[in-house]
């Protein structure tokens, strides 16, 4: 028995996606979701004035596409400015931080997909687990006001008080 082929398709029309949220609503609007694949993609949008706190990746290189709106991307060493159509390359161990200009900021980040946590040893040949880490903590970013929550285990955010996305379990 063979596996089945995939096909090329389009997942999403990410201006379209955007215009379709929630006046002021940040965070995720869609995220790839697709079975068996080796990126992970989310579509990410920041309230006006918004950031994603300054933090390092230490594992994964993350492509920027900028769809709407403007800001900059803080390196560490200067803030260089993004608008629709910049795409920036943010390289793992590299210092990154987002901040929303006055019209928000809503992109595209890509990556190679993290594989799931496991306890145990992983067996040869296995298929890897649907799911893993959320990419550069993107579960601890506020939907309200595009806070990140430095603390791992937050359930709110410190900046509005809003809960964060999928949080409450915790």
């Amino acid at each position: 028995m063979h596996a089945p082929v995939e096909t090329s398709r389009v997942l999403v029309a990410v201006h379209e996606a955007v215009a379709a949220a929630e006046e002021g609503q940040g965070g995720a609007l869609w995220r790839l979701a697709e079975r068996g694949r080796q990126l992970d993609a989310n579509l990410v949008r920041l309230s006006a004035g918004a950031a994603v706190a300054e933090h390092v990746e230490s594992e994964l290189d993350v492509l920027v596409v900028v769809v709407e709106g403007d800001g900059h991307l803080d390196n560490g060493v200067e803030r260089l400015a993004m608008e629709p159509g910049s795409v920036a390359w943010l390289p793992r161990t590299a210092r990154r931080a987002l901040l929303a200009g006055p019209n928000g900021l809503a992109y595209l980040s890509v990556h190679q997909r993290r594989p799931g946590l496991r306890i145990g040893s992983r067996t040869a040949g296995t298929e890897a687990d649907e799911g893993g880490e959320a990419p550069c903590s993107l579960d601890r970013v506020c939907a309200a006001c595009g806070r990140l929550a430095t603390e791992a285990d937050a359930r709110y955010c410190a900046r509005c008080g809003e809960e964060l996305p999928g949080r409450a379990a915790l």
